[in-house]
């Protein structure tokens, strides 16, 4: 891997925790220089981040790094966070890991709702 990639990487990963940022959680760097011995990005609770930076990118190859990676972490259902130039951040993840935290998160709306 190129210096010029490394660094487009390393800038992406800054970009996407200081995004998530806003959203209020505390989002850190797996470290510089990791190459995959860390997480990109840890502080999304139950999510494992997969980021990518990248004008042209292989979807399916890069969800499977996420998959492997979230395993070997078990930090969280995989996601693939992912953006090209001057495009807003996309988020891949499987359909089944996608409902369970969609359908967590509606039950705790839920229960919220209950309680009023």
């Amino acid at each position: 891997m190129s210096n010029r990639s490394q660094r487009k990487g390393a800038d992406g990963e800054r970009e996407l925790a200081s995004e998530l940022r806003k959203y209020g959680y505390e989002i850190r760097r797996g470290g510089s220089l990791s190459f995959g011995t860390v997480p990109d990005l840890v502080g999304l609770p139950g999510v494992h981040i997969e980021c990518k930076r990248v004008e042209k990118l292989n979807v399916p190859a890069a969800m499977q790094q996420s998959i492997a990676d979230s395993e070997r972490f078990n930090d969280g259902v995989p996601a693939l966070f992912h953006r090209r130039n001057r495009q807003q951040w996309l988020v891949t993840m499987r359909l089944t890991d996608w409902m369970r935290l969609y359908n967590r998160k509606s039950a705790i709306f839920d229960a919220c709702k209950g309680g009023e």
